[in-house]
């Protein structure tokens, strides 16, 4: 049986280990690009700068409906607890990204949404990725970028 031996490099020279370090490494360069952009409110963009804003925060960036999403559904998209997701919602909130409002179809849900301020920090998101997905091109070539990201999205499926 051609067994690994439990010390040596292949720990950290496999598929799982470099993904998380490529989206460790993509995720602090959105976070970074957004701290420097604009169209980021400047609170938000400070606490970006200062860290406490990190990859958790995007998830609701990334999941939450512009119409507004339920917790459940929301933490089920980013594939966390509801009991994480909300903590999450709650800094949100506090920071003046997103906002609860009631659940019209159900008075014992809310939804969360979007503020102003949540929606231009989601366009500086935009404009962030777009940034990082060309940089991350730039440095692996355009064949190479396009093979990852079609294996990525079969992988993930």
């Amino acid at each position: 049986m051609n067994e690994l031996p439990l010390g040596g490099a292949w720990r950290q020279a496999h598929m799982g280990y470099w993904l998380t370090r490529a989206s460790a490494r993509f995720d602090a360069r959105v976070l970074a690009l957004m701290s420097r952009n604009d169209s980021t409110p400047l609170a938000l963009a400070n606490l970006a700068a200062r860290g406490y804003l990190t990859a958790s925060h995007v998830h609701i960036t990334q999941h939450l409906s512009l119409a507004g999403s339920r917790l459940t559904e929301l933490a089920a998209r980013a594939g966390v607890s509801k009991q994480a997701m909300g903590k999450l919602v709650d800094q949100c909130e506090a920071w003046g990204l997103v906002q609860r409002q009631p659940d019209l179809r159900d008075a014992r849900a809310c939804r969360v949404v979007f503020t102003e301020a949540g929606l231009s920090w989601l366009k500086a998101f935009k404009e962030a990725v777009t940034q990082a997905q060309t940089e991350l091109q730039e440095a692996v070539g355009n064949e190479v970028a396009t093979v990852m990201a079609i294996g990525l999205e079969a992988y993930a499926a």
